[in-house]
């Protein structure tokens, strides 16, 4: 799963964006107020060559676009969109240009640490404020900002609208690429969810007060595995007139997935935004145009669907044919026409009358990829050539190697004729085709394999093209578990060259169609997956769009290799969704095994080991069914009532259903990968401990085997210092150090264990007379206490043992917490110059928690816990808690450590109780 992820996608298809000039970035002044409240972040003013000196003085005329950007982003990836804007500006002699603003936020983590984003909100409107006072005294100053936002940059944007202060109209513009926008990639903190939780609220609650903003979100396509691109399509709640979600695989003029960092580079994409932004410019106002459904008109020309013109905005209607151009009558329902140096021009007028009874559509292709018009209807006809003519290459759809137009006749009843216009072409080479064609005889259905069919059912369907266009229709591919290969084999009656054939593998639903060019005759390979599940109110079906080659035959089918069988594709499509959850579940592993060594060690008097716990003990029908039924019932008001009246939050796999990224088999599967890795995090702490230990006794000579004090002045000492430097720093920073030093807690133990054996048994074999060699470490923890010892060490030996365990477990578990707040600790030590103090610091009171549980747990050993009172109850309360860390803990993993905590917590007190 982790490799289909990770490298089984496309090929990068971007092309690289280059500055032809050195590219500078001036310093904006920021007032002193907004510096002294802010020191970590800058505004810079991007140029290049001449057009940089000119603005070095500050006298703008341009048109403001402030580029944000995202999780460790540099404010220098404005570069891209700065130096294109540049030549196109350069190719209107600057009658509009475009000033590009960029933000430093010193390359903070905040897709990790939450903490910071009010504050980068709060910034960024700042630097509207100073970038718009820039302009105050030109002719044509702007009154708004468009807004470029990469990654979190986007989400940031969005949370401009949420501050009291702010006003709306001071943005007209926003295009995010890749951005998160539903939920964070990894919800490591409170901040961080409240954050999202606050915009997308404000954006549903206030959607009709966000028309006059429209909304642009770019996402990334399949290559992203950091953002996947469900996430980055805009809450279909907030999705209003003004609001635009594609992926980038289906923009015209790209048709590249792009990686999280390459959406910012990416030519084709570049190209595309840089073109939509001089389609906005007002000419009245020299600036970005206030009416709404003229950006979304450019934005849908540019992203959507592109009729191979350059945009305008009203297109005259009709228009007349003129020209000394030859008239040709075409009565056939097909034709094709090759264009090779013709001096003359022509039209090619298809009667419609003779097509209507036999025939539902027409469809025509052009190989020639320039802006003129081609196309038209006839509406008013003599003998000889048509009057008045609809233009209706505005219905075209620009594709990799041709533009195509398909009809449907029923609904251009008053049209007489098409006409194909061929204009005069020296040195141009091209062809040109129509046929006309019913629905039903270019459309196939091909069912699709279902959950249960586990990839054994295969369908392969053969198409013997005698026409330009085929449609095959993908039945039951509506949800994003499903995931499959899609083989087309192409083969031709003659070996002429031809134009490479166009695959589309077009989804109704959101604009993430994927396009594949192949040559003909050859093997294609498309992979099929969805982005985005079919909504619950939508019927329409996924369609595989063939632009065919008239004299070949193409076979389309199903894989049924071996790695591409469903369960497989499956475990892939759970990788992509869902593997920021699997903390959740290796922790939730690690808790059921500890409470049952807890239950082992209250019945037996001996804890066992983790491994051998952990197959017992770790079971997902021991938790999964509680959830489902909570689910289950969570689906009728009566229960949603109560579940309210409670203050109980919502069960995250009912959230998780509602976005429909939910999908049967997902939590068991999950649950095993769980159960899985935490064996295997169990093997490494036990491989390690006997590393650590056997490098620690050729060193340093072991202390004699003692019980240790719970609390003492010293251990009360390291608690206060470690609760100050946690509150006055970072809690992430003293739980690392209690961390390190509660490593070294079994190390200590397995090597006195070992070394007094060692001890023992070379005494005795002394005595015996039986051997002039020491007895040979053990290299397994649990043969120490069985080998041969005296009996004075024997008991102790075995509660050493037993602690051991029992210690491994509790750091396994601590090891999880540590990596959870790790990300708040890297963000504290790169801030560290500017504040001592992380503030807010979301694991602040959590680690005092924890510093005063684990300062006891390390010295404590199983003797004082299994004659405890309470260890009755501290055994059966990780099962619970595990049902709750999978319930509440999947999109919320800072919840994580609080379970764990209040478990540890139950432990320390049996060591008293």
């Amino acid at each position: 799963g982790v490799r289909d992820v990770m490298f089984l996608y496309e090929e990068n298809r971007c092309s690289m964006t280059y500055m032809y000039e050195y590219p500078e970035y001036l310093k904006i002044k920021l007032p002193k107020k907004t510096a002294r409240r802010y020191p970590a972040y800058e505004l810079y003013l991007y140029g290049e060559g001449n057009y940089a000196e000119e603005n070095k003085n500050l006298l703008l005329t341009g048109i403001p676009v402030l580029f944000l950007p995202g999780n460790a982003g540099s404010y220098k990836q404005v570069r891209s969109l700065g130096s294109i804007a540049l030549r196109k500006a350069e190719d209107v002699d600057f009658k509009y240009h475009f000033n590009f603003f960029s933000v430093n936020f010193n390359e903070e983590l905040v897709a990790l640490y939450g903490g910071s984003l009010q504050r980068q909100t709060k910034f960024v409107h700042e630097c509207i404020k100073v970038i718009l006072k820039l302009y105050r005294d030109q002719e044509f100053a702007p009154s708004s900002v468009a807004i470029v936002g990469h990654s979190m940059g986007g989400l940031v944007a969005r949370a401009l609208l949420t501050l009291k202060n702010f006003k709306p109209e001071l943005i007209n513009l926003l295009i995010t690429q890749a951005t998160p926008h539903i939920a964070p990639v990894m919800p490591l903190d409170r901040y961080l969810t409240d954050f999202y939780t606050a915009v997308n609220n404000h954006w549903i609650l206030k959607a009709q007060d966000l028309r006059n903003l429209t909304t642009l979100s770019v996402a990334g396509g399949f290559r992203d595995y950091q953002v996947r691109s469900g996430l980055a399509f805009l809450p279909r709640l907030s999705q209003h007139d003004s609001a635009l979600s594609v992926v980038s695989s289906a923009v015209p003029r790209a048709w590249a997935s792009t990686d999280h960092l390459s959406i910012v580079w990416c030519k084709e994409l570049i190209l595309a935004t840089i073109r939509a932004f001089f389609d906005l410019i007002d000419e009245n106002t020299r600036q970005i145009t206030d009416d709404p459904k003229k950006r979304m008109s450019v934005l849908n020309h540019h992203f959507v669907r592109h009729p191979a013109k350059m945009f305008e905005e009203n297109p005259e209607a009709f228009t007349d044919l003129t020209g000394a151009f030859m008239w040709i009558t075409v009565k056939g329902s097909k034709w094709t026409y090759s264009v090779y140096n013709d001096s003359d021009g022509k039209y090619f007028a298809f009667p419609l009358a003779s097509h209507r009874k036999s025939y539902s559509h027409v469809y025509c292709e052009n190989s020639m990829l320039d802006t003129s018009s081609w196309i038209y209807g006839c509406m008013n006809t003599n003998s000889s050539m048509c009057l008045e003519a609809a233009d209706l290459s505005w219905k075209a759809e620009l594709l990799p190697t041709t533009k195509v137009v398909m009809l449907k006749l029923l609904d251009y009843p008053s049209l007489s004729h098409i006409v194909i216009q061929v204009p005069p072409a020296v040195g141009n080479k091209y062809t040109l085709g129509c046929e006309f064609f019913k629905e039903d005889s270019r459309t196939v259905q091909l069912p699709v394999t279902h959950l249960f069919s586990f990839g054994l059912s295969s369908s392969k369907i053969l198409l013997n093209s005698t026409g330009l266009l085929y449609n095959v229709q993908l039945q039951h591919f509506n949800q994003i578990y499903q995931a499959f290969k899609i083989y087309i084999d192409s083969h031709c009656q003659s070996l002429k060259e031809r134009k490479p054939s166009v695959y589309r593998l077009h989804i109704p639903w959101s604009y993430e169609d994927s396009i594949t060019v192949a040559k003909v005759p050859s093997l294609a390979e498309i992979s099929a997956k969805l982005h985005v599940a079919q909504p619950h109110n939508d019927s329409s079906l996924p369609e595989l769009n063939i632009y065919s080659s008239p004299d070949c035959q193409y076979e389309v089918s199903k894989t049924v290799a071996f790695y591409s069988y469903f369960p497989f594709m499956l475990v892939f499509q759970i990788v992509r969704f869902h593997a920021g959850a699997f903390p959740v579940y290796i922790v939730s592993n690690i808790l059921l095994t500890y409470g049952g060594q807890l239950s082992t060690l209250r019945s037996t008097g001996q804890c066992s080991d983790f491994s051998l716990e952990l197959v017992r003990t770790a079971k997902p029908y021991k938790v999964e069914p509680l959830i489902s039924i909570v689910v289950f019932l969570q689906g009728f008001n009566w229960f949603r009532e109560i579940w309210e009246s409670l203050s109980l939050p919502e069960v995250d796999a009912a959230v998780l259903s509602s976005q429909d990224a939910w999908f049967p088999l997902v939590s068991l599967i999950l649950f095993l990968f769980g159960t899985g890795i935490a064996y295997w995090s169990g093997v490494f702490f036990s491989t390690s401990l006997r590393l650590f230990s056997s490098l620690w006794l050729t060193l340093i000579r072991p202390t004699e085997l003692q019980k240790d004090k719970l609390i003492t002045p010293s251990i009360l000492c390291g608690m206060i210092s470690l609760a100050l430097v946690s509150w006055t720093t970072c809690g992430a920073f003293a739980v690392l150090i209690i961390y390190l030093q509660y490593l070294f807690k079994p190390v200590h133990i397995f090597v006195t264990s070992v070394f007094h054996f060692q001890d023992s048994g070379h005494s005795k074999e002394t005595s015996q007379n039986s051997s002039t060699h020491p007895v040979k470490a053990q290299s397994s923890v649990d043969s120490i206490p069985e080998a041969t010892q005296s009996p004075s060490n024997s008991k102790t030996l075995v509660e050493a043992v037993n602690s051991l365990k029992m210690h491994i477990t509790i750091l396994n578990l601590f090891t999880w917490i540590v990596l959870l707040n790790l990300p708040s600790l890297i963000y504290w030590l790169k801030n560290l110059r500017y504040n001592v103090r992380l503030d807010p610091d979301p694991c602040r009171s959590t680690a005092i928690i924890l510093i005063c549980i684990l300062e006891i747990l390390m010295n404590s050993s199983t003797s004082e816990v299994k004659s405890s009172k309470l260890l009755k109850i501290a055994a059966k309360v990780p099962l619970p808690l595990s049902v709750a860390m999978l319930a509440f803990g999947r999109m919320h993993l800072y919840r994580v450590p609080h379970f764990v905590t209040f478990s540890l917590l139950l432990h320390v007190l049996c060591c008293f109780v």
